[in-house]
């Protein structure tokens, strides 16, 4: 079931990431939340203060000094734990780091800060919402050696991802899950046991609609031959 707005989502987002925690203390984790025109400054200082209470050693982490310094200003009783990418790697000199990173949504061009900060660190780590697949690099064997390599580190521990008519959804422990808009609302059409790639959609999405043209068809005859 889909959660009804994003406090919701976020909630749930928790559960999910503290089960998947429990599960590989010391793991690599991606939550996603793709609202069009999310904020994800607010989602990130909440989850650091929902996190906080559970971590010792809990670091907010921003690709850039000006990210870090807006998240202090906004949440100063967390102002301790906010840094950069770059400050981390400092941080981290030669003797590496512990404790919960969560990175927030480094970029296509974070990727090799973001590799070498957690080649670093022997905690568990987590990104929100992610985009570190750089489309410029194409199928060519860096992006190739990268899927194979440090992206394939990364587990799933949730994921809402509406679509114009259509949303994808992973809870840990949980497939993915893909809904389809129907005049009442969202409806389960299909579960996956990899994050579906756009053509796994269209098909999923296809046959659901023909299946649930054919259940309508099939009930205006019915209800014509009484």
């Amino acid at each position: 079931m889909l959660p009804p707005d994003l406090r919701a989502a976020e909630s749930e987002l928790l559960a999910c990431l503290r089960a998947a925690l429990a599960v590989e203390s010391a793991g690599h984790w991606s939550v996603e939340l793709r609202f069009e025109g999310l904020r994800i400054l607010p989602v990130a200082l909440r989850l650091a203060e929902a996190l906080g209470s559970g971590q010792a050693k809990l670091r907010l982490l921003f690709p850039d000094a000006g990210a870090a310094a807006l998240a202090c200003r906004d949440a100063p009783a967390l102002a301790s734990l906010i840094g950069s990418f770059s400050d981390q790697i400092r941080q981290q000199g030669e003797g590496g780091s512990e404790g919960l990173l969560l990175l927030v949504a480094p970029g296509q061009a974070d990727y090799e800060p973001v590799e070498r900060l957690c080649g670093q660190h022997r905690g568990p780590l987590v990104l929100l919402n992610p985009n570190l697949e750089d489309a410029a690099v194409g199928i060519g064997s860096v992006a190739r050696a990268r899927r194979k390599g440090f992206l394939a580190l990364w587990r799933p521990a949730y994921a809402l991802i509406p679509m114009a008519a259509s949303a994808l959804r992973h809870a840990f422990p949980d497939p993915w899950e893909l809904y389809r808009l129907d005049p009442d609302g969202f409806r389960l059409v299909a579960s996956f046991e990899q994050k579906p790639d756009g053509e796994q959609q269209a098909e999923a999405l296809g046959e659901a609609g023909a299946a649930a043209g054919l259940r309508s068809l099939g009930q205006l005859i019915e209800g014509l031959q009484r």
